[in-house]
């Protein structure tokens, strides 16, 4: 199975939460180096969370899932803060993107809190740091879209945060007790859809009579 048939349930699935325009569905297209998700100015591009299989190097496969703006806003945008908050249940980790020329709010404090209560691994992420001298930025991970800075520092930090694969358990353990005996019976006649048909079975054919032999001997005395 290759890389890209991976199912769902055995990638790491990354949320990308944080407010709108704050920078989320251009951070998706950078670590992916695809055009993958919709950018706008105007706030509210993203209306419901879209999942986007792929892989992602050093962590592998992943499933990113860009998420609605968390202080969405009216009757609508109370349902997709609904939607966004609902991709925490799923999630193996998750990006908090703030918006850097703003800073955080009250909305990325609060998700912060509850990525910690569900213990959810995660890292806080400043955007636009093109757009914000070195002086101006708050302590933290920065970085921007528009010219790749700390993109690939950011994809070796996501592959740091991801748990360890617990092991894998045995196969019988609560099947059979310590020195107890198993069977394993192993099926040797074709399943009903098999399309393996033995070959045909060659018997040796029976020689011709030789008429030019002669007589057996008696043995009449």
């Amino acid at each position: 199975m290759s890389l890209n048939e991976t199912p769902s349930s055995s990638r790491i699935h990354i949320g990308i939460f944080g407010c709108r325009n704050a920078g989320k569905s251009s951070l998706i297209n950078a670590l992916t180096g695809q055009n993958l998700a919709v950018v706008s100015a105007s706030p509210g591009t993203t209306t419901d969370p879209v999942t986007k299989a792929m892989e992602l190097l050093p962590l592998g496969p992943v499933a990113l899932i860009d998420t609605a703006g968390i202080d969405d806003a009216g009757e609508l945008g109370a349902l997709r803060v609904e939607k966004t908050r609902q991709v925490l249940r799923r999630a193996d980790l998750a990006l908090l993107v703030v918006d850097g020329e703003t800073g955080r709010t009250p909305f990325d404090r609060e998700l912060a809190q509850e990525l910690d209560n569900r213990k959810i691994p995660f890292l806080e992420v400043f955007t636009k740091g093109d757009r914000v001298p070195p002086e101006r930025r708050a302590p933290g991970f920065w970085v921007s879209a528009a010219t790749g800075e700390n993109v690939t520092e950011l994809k070796n930090a996501l592959a740091a945060l991801k748990p360890a694969d617990p092991p894998a358990p045995p196969l019988a353990v609560d099947l059979v007790p310590p020195g107890g005996v198993a069977v394993l019976v192993v099926p040797i006649d074709c399943v009903p859809d098999c399309s393996f048909e033995p070959p045909p079975l060659e018997l040796a054919a029976e020689p011709p009579p030789n008429v030019n032999a002669p007589a057996p001997l008696s043995t009449h005395t």
